[in-house]
């Protein structure tokens, strides 16, 4: 919240997303540069190890929360990691009120804090997903190929 309070100080356009990013692929990838287009500071709020639990179920996630944060602030596009444990980000979000919400167009039939960003006066954008990417699908085809041995 220090660091938010900075950059709004600085006039920095603030953007968050939010996300398990459970297994970084390129689609990942992709959305997280094309939001952090649409400011000056990407927070990326990930779903913590409970939390994914719960919502992908019992043998998720399968990359721990503080492996999954080191990964994602490597990342170029993103400024800064906060993890979350509720279902959804609505509590951060409303503490943090970024400028700009991104979710993924996959997300359009809900996105969490939608009211509290446009109620602050910021924005919220929704990316279309780049097609072929699925980190379910992804981990459905590991599982796949290795009942087969391929």
């Amino acid at each position: 919240m220090d660091a938010r309070a900075a950059w709004k100080r600085a006039g920095r356009r603030v953007v968050f997303t939010n996300g398990c990013y459970d297994i970084l692929h390129p689609g990942h990838i992709r959305l997280l540069e094309q939001a952090r287009a649409l400011g000056d500071v990407l927070i990326l709020a990930l779903n913590s190890d409970a939390s994914v639990a719960r919502l992908k179920g019992p043998l998720r996630p399968l990359i721990p929360e503080n492996e999954r944060a080191a990964l994602a602030l490597a990342l170029e596009a993103v400024d800064a990691v906060t993890l979350f444990d509720e279902d959804t980000p609505r509590q951060l979000i409303s503490v943090v009120l970024p400028d700009v919400l991104v979710k993924g167009a996959d997300w359009s039939h809900f996105v969490a804090g939608r009211e509290e960003v446009e109620a602050a006066g910021g924005q919220v954008k929704l990316i279309p997903l780049e097609r072929g990417y699925s980190t379910t699908a992804t981990v459905e085809e590991i599982v796949a190929r290795r009942k087969t041995g391929v």
